[in-house]
């Protein structure tokens, strides 16, 4: 047995398997990726579904931000309040921030979302439920967004905001938790 560095290689092994492969030295283990559908990791071929996605992220921030006011004003307590006020000036920082990479991929201005319509909640700890499955669907499409990114700044960006949805979805959990919402959701049965 060869030792390159800290790796072994069984140099008689692979030796013989490709004297036995012949001209076929390569063969894939698994079926290749159907390359008709868009592959979420490849550059540039993913950056239009990123730019796309970035527009929806636009609009869905600031969704989130009237959606976080709402809850704000029918929080029980003065932490919830504190912790809500929080998670929605992120918001619309990230809003900024979603401008900023749309504009810099496209070098246009990205389009002027309209004004979301917002679905209330029944009830606090329905939002608060809400609020928090949102912030982990966001953290999944944000990544899909990382994915087509090759500039520093602009990852730097976007990891910045992905990391503040995973804190806001921590917060909304204490949330549901702190106001007991598990309880509520079992008496609707």
């Amino acid at each position: 047995m060869q030792y390159y560095g800290e790796y072994p290689y069984m140099s008689d092994q692979y030796n013989m398997i490709n004297s036995m492969m012949g001209d076929y030295t390569w063969m894939p283990r698994y079926p290749l990726p159907d390359r008709r559908m868009p592959d979420p990791y490849s550059y540039p071929g993913n950056l239009p579904m990123a730019i796309q996605l970035i527009a929806e992220a636009i609009a869905s921030e600031r969704e989130d931000e009237l959606f976080y006011d709402y809850l704000l004003k029918n929080a029980p307590s003065e932490e919830d309040k504190s912790i809500i006020t929080s998670i929605r000036d992120d918001e619309r920082k990230h809003f900024g921030l979603f401008r900023q990479i749309y504009s810099e991929l496209t070098c246009r201005m990205p389009p002027t979302p309209q004004e979301p319509e917002i679905t209330l909640p029944a009830s606090y700890c329905e939002g608060v439920k809400k609020a928090l499955f949102g912030e982990l669907s966001a953290i999944e499409k944000y990544r899909r967004i990382l994915y087509a990114l090759q500039d520093r700044v602009q990852i730097n960006k976007l990891i910045e905001i992905i990391t503040d949805e995973i804190k806001h979805a921590s917060k909304w959990n204490y949330l549901y938790t702190k106001n007991e919402c598990f309880e509520e959701e079992g008496t609707e049965d």
